[in-house]
């Protein structure tokens, strides 16, 4: 009844947060002393019970009060935490103008590692900015433009420093496909000496990598409005699109999938799911317009001829998205919900080259094994690929698709007790820490439209709101939120992806709470 009375009574993001805020109350006050029945730990003297009703209802209005107008309060908060831990990441793991990035930072010893972070990790940062960028923004449009003015111009500039630098990662090779052979510069796994000298061929460069910096382009591009990032990121979704396996089956399909990289014949969840919320933003970009693209592929006739055509970009994207999506769908969800890590059992089993017509392409690939274990980021890119989806098309199919998927990867992932009491736990190990962050942002995407993602998202800020309390260090968090620094001082070594996602997370949190205020004025 006492929960029912406060979901009646408050916004979205109040059902989400008012417990949540309630607890924090109780550990900063001493004003309540006597527990009564309620879903949370709230107190009350025993003396208001007997007025009975109203003052019941006069104590929720008051708990609602306090945590509405707190809304904005704890959103900045977040907002805050994220820009301290973006500029706390930049000064542990990089130095120099050209900012190479140290992979790893041991606050207990100072030391950083001789190893140079990989464009995937470099691109983290970017990713964080790129959220308190797009927090700030919103912060100026919901509540006033006090933070905007102070510190939007400052990680504008940061953002364009990490671009700049990025190119260290940048090479050029060429590359016979399924459709044709092409010159392309792309980004390579490992930072070149210098500019533009990187190695990219073969297993140089993978697909994934690209995809996350077409992300961050397009979210630059919608922060900034700067084209050349559009430009850029649409340079990119050629080359990604490039290795879409278009041959054609026995049953005269596509085959599909992207894999790994060009050197590999794995089609893998991760180069396959980053890339359909992308695709969507670039048809939403260019919905309104009259632009065209030329689209490469193959007659199902007779199977072999390359053919290509001119499309309206806003078609060709949307198509793209859509045969992505269908793709990983079809073929990597299992039967508990979630995404397995990806196709094997490959034939062939490395890259070849085939002759049509004289002509040299890629041989197309035909992958019989779901395999690998089930990671928390492939079900998170698929959460916000199908809420993208769902939004560009109002295709039901695509909102049933992130609520089956919301409820079965927390079942999955969020392990509750497990560590601390009260508090759910996600897997650390490996690269997982930056993975759940992934998995979050799905849950963020798909809370419009389905209210108990907001339920899933809280587990992330109560831990790390646990570990800014109790464990934070130097301005750094620890790897385990919930359970602190190793003992062994010399055993603390940071992923800086692992800090710059902690830093993401929070500046998403703080859109999320704004976003909702906003929609309930």
């Amino acid at each position: 009844m006492i929960k029912a009375l406060i979901i009646s009574n408050c916004s979205k993001i109040n059902v989400i947060f008012t417990f949540y805020l309630v607890e924090e109350i109780i550990k900063e006050c001493e004003i309540l002393n006597k527990p009564i029945k309620i879903k949370t730990r709230i107190y009350m003297p025993a003396m208001m019970k007997k007025y009975g009703v109203l003052l019941l209802l006069m104590f929720i209005t008051y708990i609602y009060s306090f945590g509405s107008e707190n809304k904005t309060a704890i959103a900045e908060r977040n907002l805050i935490r994220a820009m301290e831990s973006v500029d706390n990441t930049i000064s542990a793991h990089f130095t120099g103008d050209d900012m190479k990035m140290a992979r790893f930072y041991n606050p207990y010893t100072n030391k950083r590692s001789d190893e140079p972070g990989s464009v995937w990790m470099y691109t983290s940062g970017i990713e964080a900015v790129n959220a308190v960028l797009h927090a700030l923004k919103t912060h100026k449009q919901v509540v006033n433009d006090k933070m905007y003015k102070k510190y939007y111009d400052k990680y504008k500039r940061l953002l364009y420093d990490l671009y700049d630098n990025a190119d260290y990662y940048l090479g050029t090779f060429t590359l016979t496909s399924y459709t044709r052979t092409n010159e392309w510069t792309v980004y390579g796994v490992n930072r070149g000496s210098k500019k533009g000298n990187a190695k990219v061929a073969g297993i140089e460069n993978v697909y994934d990598d690209q995809m996350w910096l077409v992300r961050e382009l397009l979210e630059s591009y919608k922060i900034t409005g700067d084209k050349v990032f559009l430009e850029k990121a649409e340079y990119l979704t050629e080359y990604v699109l490039d290795g879409w396996d278009c041959t054609i089956d026995e049953s005269g399909n596509e085959r599909g999938g992207i894999t790994w990289g060009p050197g590999y014949v794995s089609k893998h969840s991760c180069s396959n799911g980053p890339m359909v919320s992308p695709l969507v933003w670039l048809h939403e970009i260019y919905k309104d317009k009259d632009v065209t693209i030329t689209h490469y592929f193959i007659d199902k006739s007779d199977k072999v001829t390359r053919k290509q055509s001119q499309m309206k970009k806003s078609d060709y994207y949307l198509m793209f998205a859509k045969k992505v999506y269908d793709w990983q769908k079809e073929y990597l969800i299992r039967e508990d919900g979630v995404y397995a890590d990806m196709m094997g059992g490959c034939t062939p089993r490395n890259p070849e080259i085939e002759l049509v017509n004289g002509v040299e392409y890629r041989k197309g690939i035909l992958c019989r094994d779901k395999v690998g274990p089930a990671i928390s980021y492939n079900s998170g890119t698929m959460l916000s690929g199908a809420a993208d989806l769902y939004h560009a098309t109002g295709e039901g199919i695509y909102k049933d698709d992130a609520v089956s998927l919301s409820d079965a990867s927390f079942v999955y992932f969020a392990k509750k007790d497990e560590e601390v009491s009260g508090y759910y736990s996600y897997k650390i190990n490996g690269f997982n820490n930056w993975f759940n962050g992934v998995l979050m942002r799905g849950y963020a995407d798909c809370y419009p439209f389905y209210i108990n993602t907001g339920e899933y998202v809280k587990t992330f800020q109560q831990n790390l709101d646990f570990a800014y309390n109790k464990f934070r260090y130097k301005g750094l968090f620890p790897t385990n939120l919930l359970l602190g620094w190793n003992k062994n001082r010399e055993e603390n070594n940071l992923e800086g992806m692992f800090s710059f996602s902690f830093a993401a997370e929070y500046a998403v949190l703080s859109r999320l709470m704004l976003n909702d205020k906003m929609n309930t004025k």
